[in-house]
C-alpha cells in the first residue's frame, strides 16, 4: 500500500485544504485580493476566499478554500509514540500502594502569567475531562491544585515542601512563544533546586506544545491537547512507580 496520501476535501484525492488567517489591511475588495495572493504563495490554486470579517479597522480575518498538490508521506511522519500501557484507576493505584507503599505527591499549577485554568483543572480535579477522573480521584494520589499565575519560585518553594513527586505545568498563553520561555524558566529553577537526579519528575501541557520537544525544553514529557487524566495517570505510574 503507498503511504503518500492527499488531502480530503470534497472527494479522495481532491487535494482540498482550509486555511484561516489574519491579515493588517482594512476589510474589502483589495483585502480579499490579498488573501488570495498569499494563499496562492502557499501552494493552494486556486484560492478562493470563503469568509472574511472586519477585525476593526485595519485588520480582516480569512478562511480561505482550494487545492494544493502537496502529498504526505507517511513514511516519514515522526511522532512521539505512547511507550507504557494505558491503566484503569484501580491498576495505578495499586501499582503505587505496592511500589512506593505511600501516596505518590502531584503539584499542579499555571505558571507566570498564565491564567488559564481549564487545562490542569481538567487533569488534576476530580471532574476530570473526556469522561475520566482527574488525578483527585486516584486514592492513591495526593494532588496540590496551585491554580493560575504561580511564580516559578514559589512553584519550586511548594514542590520542596509538599515534596512533590511530580509536578505538573499547564502553560496555554503562547504569545512570542512564552510558553517555552516559560517551560525553560522553570526546568531551569528545578535543576538548580535539587541536586541531579533528585528534581521532581517535570510535565509540561498546552494546546501549542510540541510533545517531541520535551528535551530541548528541560523537561520529562509533553502532553499536547487532547490529553486525558487517564493518559496522565498512566505515565505517572509508568515513570516513577517501581516496575513489579
Amino acid at each position: 500500500m503507498s503511504e503518500l496520501v492527499r488531502p480530503y476535501g470534497d472527494t479522495t484525492g481532491d487535494g482540498m485544504v482550509q486555511v484561516s488567517f489574519t491579515l493588517p489591511v482594512a476589510a474589502g475588495k483589495r483585502a480579499e485580493g490579498a488573501a488570495a495572493q498569499l494563499a496562492a504563495s502557499m501552494g493552494i490554486d486556486p484560492a478562493m476566499v470563503v469568509h472574511s470579517k472586519a477585525l476593526g479597522p485595519e485588520h480582516t480575518f480569512f478562511v480561505v478554500y482550494g487545492p494544493v498538490r502537496h502529498l504526505v508521506d507517511l513514511s516519514a511522519v515522526s511522532v512521539v509514540e505512547r511507550e507504557y500501557p494505558l491503566l484503569t484507576p484501580k491498576d495505578v493505584n495499586a501499582g503505587i500502594r505496592r511500589g512506593l507503599r505511600r501516596k505518590l505527591v502531584v503539584l499542579g499549577a499555571c505558571v507566570g502569567t498564565d491564567a488559564h485554568t481549564v487545562g490542569i483543572d481538567a487533569i488534576l480535579n476530580i471532574k476530570g475531562f473526556a469522561g475520566e477522573k482527574g488525578l483527585e480521584y486516584y486514592r492513591e494520589m495526593r494532588v496540590v491544585n496551585l491554580g493560575a499565575q504561580v511564580a516559578v519560585p514559589q512553584l519550586v518553594a511548594r514542590a520542596r515542601a509538599e515534596r512533590a513527586d511530580a509536578v505538573l505545568i499547564s502553560q496555554v498563553v503562547t504569545q512570542k512563544d512564552a510558553h517555552l520561555t516559560t517551560t525553560r524558566e522553570v526546568a531551569a529553577a528545578f535543576s538548580e533546586a535539587y541536586p541531579a537526579g533528585e528534581r521532581p519528575l517535570l510535565v509540561a501541557g498546552g494546546p501549542r506544545f510540541d510533545e517531541g520537544a520535551a528535551t530541548s525544553l528541560g523537561v520529562d514529557r509533553i502532553f499536547g491537547r487532547g490529553t486525558t487524566p487517564g493518559e496522565v495517570a498512566s505515565y505517572l505510574a509508568h515513570a516513577l512507580v517501581p516496575a513489579g
